[in-house]
Parts: C-alpha cells; structure tokens; sequence
C-alpha cells in the first residue's frame, strides 16, 4: 500500500508544522497531514530525504517499540562534533541495544520507584511555597512563579544539587532543550548553547570528582557509584545522563503546567469537574495526552516495521508525531476534550514507549497531579487572563513562554 500522497499537497502540509504560525495551536497542521496519509502515515515525497511523518497512535506505538528503530539520528557518528552535540553523544537517549541497555541499567539503578514516592512530600512542600507567593500578589505569571521553579527544584534535591544554583541550571536545560529539539538557529544561538555545554561539563565533572571521593545523599552520588557488574558510568556518561535527568525532569512538567491551564481555561467544564475532584486518577494521564509536552520523536528505521495497515521500510527516518498520535480520533473520541473520566487516557505516547520509555514518568505524574490537585483546592475561581499567550519557539518540545492568571 502507497503512503504517497500528491507532492504538493504532502510538502505543503509538512512544511506548516515548523511554522511559527502553528505553535500555539499545532493540531489543524497535524490533522490535514494525517489526512492525507495511509494507515495514520504520510510520505512527503521530498527528494533525497526518506521520511515519513507518522501521526496515528498504533503507527506510532509500533515503532517506538520496535528493536528495528534506532534512537539518535545519527548523532553517534558525527566526528568533530560541537560541544553541544559531545554533550547529546553519551545519553542514554541517544544509544541502543546493548549499550542502552547498559546505561539505562546503570541510572536506572539508582532511580527507583521508592525513590520517587519519597519526593511527594517534598513536591507538597515547594508547591505550598510557590502558591503562597502566587496567593499574596493575587495571581501572576505561572510559568516563572510555579511552573519554572518547581520541576527544578524537585529534580535538584533529587540530584543533590545546590539551590543557589536554581537560575544556571534552569538556563541549562532549555539549551539542552534546544538541542534535543534539533536546534539549527543564529550562529548566536549556537554559540550559547556550546557555552552552556561547557559549562555544564565543567561543573559535573569536578562535582562528579568530589562525589565519588566523598558521597552525599542525592541522586548524583547514587549515579556515581553506580556499578553493574563492575560497569561504572565513565566521566562522560556521568555528566550527559546527569543533564538529561536535569533537562527532562525539568521541560516536561515546567511545559505541562501552564499548557495544562491554558487548555482548562478553553474548557470550563473540565475546570468546574476537576475542582469538584481535584484527586482523581487521570488528571495526569489526561492532560498529559491532551497537551503532549513532547510534539515529536524520531526513529531511524534499520529494518522493515509493520505498522497497522502499512509497512514502514527500512532506511526510513520516521518522524513520529505523539502530539497527534495523542490526538488520534480511532483512539480517543473526542480527542481534543479534556474527559477525566476517559478510560484509555492511560493510553497517551507523551513518554514515549518501549525501550526509550521515559525514565522519569512516574515522577511526572506525582508533580502534575500534585499541582493540579493543590490549585484546584487552593484556587477554584482560578482565571487565565491571556488566554492567547506567547509560546517558546520549540515545536518540538512545546510550551508556554508566559501565562498570567488571576486567583479572585
């Protein structure tokens, strides 16, 4: 069965996913190129590049748990990389099979679900702080006042790191977020960003030497003394895994927040039943399938994948796209409502799936349904008011750049 639709048509569509236009609602764009694809895929045609961008959720599902798709795009070989690009070359995210499983093994060690239950108290703490200075001024901007400060500081104390440290390591992982979204900015851009790896490299190499001589309570030290088998994670595996447990415990939540209430505020009702239940089940689950902080993933494919009614071949990039995949009306009726009584919200791709499965999923969940149970309660009138509000130019990793809300 062909994927192909008409060039221009294909191209078209595609092209208007990367457009600033789409960012601060992205799914019209999803839903015109999974209409014109085969099987919830569509190959674009585009000369000299075999991709194919995948939008339905069973597509999907099949190639992030195939051992045929490969995680990297490459990065592994670029010789003479950037200091950027060094930084990406040892995460886990970016090695499979056996090497994967090794690393994965190692800090996976040391991050374990009594781990992350620990932190819920620590996670009530911090939010009791952030609202009672939202509750002061009656209201603020979300992002910088709550959805900012908390993901970081939970993942820091986890880590083990220094408080004072906050700003730095804030700053850090959006130009780790920037990477991972494929930055190809100004030559300004680019060179921040290797800055900001330098320095990164710098401060978890001497602290990775300091822990290993003198261990401290913390995620950091476990990670350091971490063995498998006599398998330790060398200076470099350290320092990258460490900043992509910094990044991804601090993009994914600091991104759901403010999307999360910015999609309540377009649907009251969800709103008024959340107030009414501020504890149930799926309030995670749910908003986490309706806001997808993750928009896209990629595989290369070193074999043929079946998926659904297709086969995807190999040498394909596969562009997967889990913010429509999350959106996919076979799956989830109604797709873009917020139903927290929605019985496969469970369902979602936003951690992805199979061998790549987000590490740190369970301790996403506690911090948004924590959030969203403590404002809830705290602040039931709760009102955005820039309903239109300025979004971080990632498509990748999509998120609001402010959100201002009234407490009244």
């Amino acid at each position: 069965m062909t994927l192909q639709a008409p060039p221009t048509d294909a191209q078209a569509a595609v092209h208007a996913l990367w457009h600033p236009d789409s960012l601060p609602d992205p799914y019209p764009a999803y839903e015109r190129v999974r209409a014109l694809g085969v099987g919830g895929a569509l190959d674009p045609a585009f000369p000299d590049w075999p991709a194919v961008f995948v939008t339905g959720h069973a597509a999907c599902s099949a190639v992030l748990r195939s051992p045929g798709a490969i995680s990297g795009n490459g990065i592994q070989a670029q010789g003479g990389a950037s200091d950027g690009v060094r930084l990406l070359q040892s995460m886990m995210l970016f090695h499979n099979g056996l090497s994967h499983q090794r690393l994965r093994g190692l800090v996976s060690a040391a991050f374990t679900p009594r781990v992350v239950e620990e932190q819920r108290e620590l996670v009530r703490s911090l939010l009791g702080e952030l609202l009672d200075g939202l509750a002061t001024r009656g209201g603020g901007d979300v992002v910088a006042e709550l959805s900012n400060p908390l993901p970081a500081r939970v993942i820091m104390g986890m880590l083990g790191l220094r408080g004072e440290d906050e700003a730095r390591f804030v700053r850090w992982s959006g130009s780790v977020a920037d990477l991972l979204a494929g930055a190809e900015g100004s030559p300004e851009l680019m060179a921040r960003i290797d800055a900001d790896a330098r320095e990164m490299r710098t401060f978890f190499k001497d602290l990775a030497d300091d822990l290993r001589a003198t261990p401290q309570p913390g995620l950091l030290s476990a990670l350091a003394a971490a063995e498998d088998g006599g398998e330790r994670l060398s200076g470099d595996e350290l320092l990258s895994n460490a900043v992509l447990l910094l990044t991804a415990g601090h993009e994914t939540t600091s991104n759901l927040i403010p999307g999360g209430l910015l999609e309540l505020s377009r649907q009251p009702d969800a709103w008024t039943a959340l107030v009414a239940n501020p504890r149930h089940p799926n309030v995670a689950d749910e908003l986490l399938r309706v806001v997808s902080p993750v928009q896209f993933d990629g595989r290369t494919l070193g074999a043929d994948v079946p998926a659904g009614d297709v086969t995807l071949p190999a040498g394909t990039f596969a562009q997967l796209m889990l913010g429509a995949a999350n959106r996919d009306p076979a799956v989830f009726p109604d797709p873009g409502r917020i139903d927290w009584e929605r019985p496969n919200a469970a369902r979602h791709l936003a951690f992805a799936a199979g061998p790549h499965y987000c590490l740190g999923a369970s301790l996403a969940r506690l911090e948004i349904a924590e959030t969203f149970a403590a404002l809830a309660t705290r602040f039931p009138h709760l009102t955005v008011t820039n309903p239109h509000p300025p979004f971080k130019p990632n498509p990748v990793l999509r998120g609001v750049q402010r959100l201002d809300v009234a407490l009244e």
